[in-house]
């Protein structure tokens, strides 16, 4: 018996007739493939989140949507992260990828499916590398806590400025388990308002097995020995689209940055 499995369809509308998604799903109950999911994803896009033992089925369907007027199929997938949050959320996730890392760009208006889509990174083991770009007061350090317990993690404030500016020179034992840890580091804070020490510390958990999300990642490149190789993913996070992320005021060793 074949091994049951998820698969992501998604289609455009062209005109959104009486019926067609009811036709979608009779060709669906004919194939015997289950749905579990179902939403309308942005601009006129329906998603679902489907069920087969069965990949021919899905190539019969792939075939048979091709006659289904309407509507032009934009995936048929087994279905990513960010499938799973579009259907969710009835939105997608932005995205572009360039020659340093991939990077994710969210609004405010979009905190609750960036706080999954972090805590849902979050929960991976072993050693990532996240950065978090944004103006200040914008919800970064806020949704890093909120994923981290999403992800029921416990986090680490090696330094921040989200009561008060935060620079620690040592860890509690307890935050070396790194198997339940997340590690937040201010970019800004860390690289031109600190010592030695505390850049001791930071390359210190850099090697450790855990996730850490820093924000202010440009800032962090240029400060320290460590370049867009180290980072897995970046988020971008603005107020609105056309907010521009610009760190023209900081100068090396000097902020004149607002980033309480």
């Amino acid at each position: 018996m074949n091994d049951v499995e998820d698969w992501y369809l998604e289609y455009h509308i062209h005109k959104d007739r009486p019926g067609l998604l009811g036709d979608i799903a009779s060709l669906l109950g004919m194939l015997s493939i289950n749905i579990l999911t179902v939403n309308g994803v942005e601009n006129k896009n329906r998603g679902f989140l489907l069920q087969t033992d069965d990949r021919q089925k899905i190539s019969a369907l792939r075939s048979m949507l091709r006659k289904v007027e309407n509507i032009t199929v934009t995936a048929l997938r087994q279905p990513t992260l960010i499938d799973r949050l579009a259907l969710r959320h009835g939105m997608f996730i932005e995205r572009e990828s360039n020659e340093n890392v991939k990077t994710y760009k969210f609004t405010r208006a979009q905190l609750g499916i960036l706080v999954d889509f972090l805590g849902e990174l979050l929960k991976k083991e072993g050693n990532q590398v996240i950065g978090i770009r944004g103006m200040p007061r914008v919800g970064k350090t806020e949704s890093i806590v909120a994923a981290s317990v999403y992800a029921n993690k416990r986090w680490s404030f090696v330094s921040s400025t989200l009561l008060r500016q935060t620079i620690r020179y040592r860890l509690e034992e307890d935050e070396m388990a790194t198997d339940n840890m997340v590690y937040l580091v201010d970019g800004i804070v860390s690289t031109l308002r600190s010592n030695e020490q505390h850049h001791s510390l930071v390359r210190e958990i850099m090697r450790l097995p855990a996730p850490k999300v820093i924000e202010h990642p440009d800032i962090f490149v240029r400060e320290t020995e460590f370049g867009w190789e180290h980072f897995d993913r970046i988020i971008e996070l603005r107020n609105s689209p056309e907010e521009e992320i610009s760190y023209q005021m900081i100068q090396t060793g000097f902020s004149s940055f607002d980033i309480s």
